[in-house]
């Protein structure tokens, strides 16, 4: 099976296009690693390179209610900008996770 995520490569084309034009911040890291490199070839050569993240993995699109894998990779409001380097060690797990993660590290101050 060929990659969901270029079945419309038109279409994918106009959503790279789209969130450059937005000059999105990075949806996985808020940007903490500084502005994502637009221009740049979305490789592992240049880590702050510009990928398009699927939100929720489109290797568990039935969890989250879609069809197909072809509908979760082509959902707008499933896909967010994301510098390579992240979405790599993102892999396929869901924000929700990595941010509970995030919490559980932090430490109540002793006001509480």
């Amino acid at each position: 099976m060929s990659n969901p995520r270029y079945h419309n490569g038109n279409l994918r084309r106009k959503y790279r296009a789209r969130f450059k034009a937005m000059n999105a911040p990075c949806g996985i890291c808020k940007g903490r690693l500084g502005e994502i490199h637009y221009n740049e070839p979305s490789d592992s050569d240049h880590p702050l390179s510009f990928v398009i993240d699927e939100i929720k993995p489109v290797s568990k699109y039935k969890l989250f209610g879609y069809n197909s894998k072809v509908e979760c990779a082509q959902d707008w409001n499933n896909l967010q900008a994301a510098h390579w380097c992240c979405n790599a060690s993102k892999g396929a797990k869901t924000q929700t996770a990595t941010l509970v993660r995030i919490k559980n590290d932090v430490t109540p101050s002793k006001a509480w």
